[in-house]
């Protein structure tokens, strides 16, 4: 058990991401063998308990979700209530400013649709602490980035000053490009004397590892630090392209380990990390990632790891590429 910067929220180095559980299609490579073809609403209820049983039992206590996944909060919070859970005995974080528009379908052109304005964080904020009830600690900007605005929105930013007064933990999520810049300014956010985030939630892996000194900035000042994609979309994992599983498998042969596990243990090599998320559908791949909690790259291991790096705009780029499956 570690606390999330200097919040005092209770977390664990592997925390259990739900985006990829809580509605039929996400962009995960592999995902049609991971997860199978059986995803009405009680398929993926069935497989998030499921999964949620196992990462309770093997310790996670940092869960995270969003309004824009589906049911993820939904099948969560009937967990919560049939697991008999209390509120100190899991963090659950959630985040706002994306709508679900998928309608739980495979082929819907439109997936999520961003808004950051203040109706919807007043309206989201209500769902989900409606499902939630006190389980709910963190509450999250669902990818802020400079161009939305929503750094610069003070009413926006005035609300989660309000319920960051109420008791609520506040962060940010980044994506894109320009995650270092969102972060640095988000760093230096002012509303009424004081700034609202204790926490930020960014995607870094060894293919994108560009945000990193603003995170170990933000760590520096007592914010919280999670990352997600560590696995870059399924990238990171046997199903990712040929160049990359080299260098992976290399590194997880001398260790006797998978190529997700070593994906995650290199994240978890930031000393300014305190949780990585999984983003696993099933228990096999939980217990996969939860390896890399026992597992100590060497400065051998991620200096061969960090040849793996490209470009923001070209890994992107890429991932803009992916389809939702």
């Amino acid at each position: 058990m570690r606390t999330l910067g200097s919040t005092g929220l209770p977390v664990t180095p592997v925390g259990l991401g739900l985006a990829a559980v809580g509605r039929p299609a996400y962009i995960t490579l592999g995902r049609g063998e991971d997860l199978g073809t059986e995803r009405s609403v009680d398929d993926m209820r069935r497989r998030c308990h499921e999964l949620l049983d196992a990462a309770d039992d093997a310790g996670v206590r940092y869960v995270d979700a969003a309004r824009s996944y589906g049911l993820a909060e939904e099948f969560l919070a009937e967990w919560l209530r049939l697991r008999g859970l209390e509120r100190g005995d899991l963090t659950v974080g959630s985040k706002w400013g994306y709508t679900y528009t998928g309608d739980w379908r495979m082929d819907a052109e439109v997936q999520e649709v961003k808004d950051h304005s203040l109706a919807t964080l007043q309206r989201q904020y209500g769902s989900s602490r409606g499902l939630l009830g006190d389980h709910l600690r963190l509450y999250q900007i669902h990818s802020a980035t400079l161009e939305s605005g929503v750094l610069e929105d003070t009413a926006v930013l005035r609300e989660l000053a309000r319920l960051r007064e109420a008791g609520l933990v506040i962060g940010l999520t980044t994506s894109g490009p320009r995650q270092r810049e969102t972060v640095e300014r988000a760093l230096e956010v002012e509303v009424d004397g004081a700034n609202p985030f204790a926490s930020v939630q960014a995607t870094w892996n060894l293919l994108e590892p560009s945000v990193g000194p603003a995170l170990a900035e933000a760590s520096r000042r007592g914010w919280g630090v999670i990352v997600k994609e560590a696995v870059a979309n399924g990238r990171l994992t046997p199903h990712g392209p040929g160049a990359e599983q080299r260098v992976l498998h290399r590194v997880a042969d001398r260790h006797g380990t998978s190529v997700d596990a070593v994906a995650i243990a290199a994240v978890l090599a930031n000393p300014w990390v305190d949780v990585a998320l999984s983003g696993a559908v099933n228990p096999r791949q939980l217990r996969g990632n939860l390896a890399a909690e026992g597992l100590e790259l060497d400065a051998d291991d991620l200096a061969e790891l960090a040849q793996l790096a490209m470009p923001p705009e070209r890994y992107w780029a890429e991932r803009g590429k992916l389809p939702w499956v």
